[in-house]
C-alpha cells in the first residue's frame, strides 16, 4: 500500500438542489460549472490517477454563500459567478498551486 495520496487534489462541487425554498447550489448553475471544470482539467491532461478528480457533491452545507466547491487536500472552500471563476481556480490553485483569494470563502 502506497503512502501517496490516489489524487493529488480532489474538488467536490457542491451541485445539492433543496426543497425547502432555501438557496442552493444547484439551482445557481453548479452542474454546469463541474462539467466545466472537468472539462478544463481532462482537456490539460491532469485528469486522473496521482492527478485531479472533479466531482459532485451532495449538499456540503455551505449553500447559503454558493455556489461553492472545495478542494482537497488542503481545504480550501471557494464561490464562484461564471466559467471565468472556474477558470481562474483551475489554472491558479489546481495547476499553479496559488489559492485564488479573492473567491475563498
Amino acid at each position: 500500500m502506497s503512502d501517496k495520496p490516489y489524487f493529488e487534489k480532489h474538488v467536490f462541487f457542491c451541485v445539492n438542489q433543496r426543497d425547502d425554498g432555501r438557496s442552493s447550489c444547484g439551482e445557481r448553475g453548479a452542474l454546469a460549472a463541474q462539467k466545466h471544470a472537468k472539462g478544463r482539467i481532462k482537456q490539460l491532461g491532469l485528469n486522473g490517477h496521482e492527478k485531479i478528480r472533479i466531482n459532485q457533491a451532495g449538499c456540503l452545507d455551505r449553500c447559503e454563500e454558493g455556489p461553492v466547491l472545495v478542494v482537497y487536500p488542503e481545504g480550501v472552500w471557494y464561490t464562484y459567478v461564471d466559467n471565468s471563476d472556474i477558470d481562474e481556480i483551475v489554472d491558479s490553485h489546481l495547476v499553479g498551486g496559488k489559492v485564488v483569494d479573492r473567491l475563498k470563502i
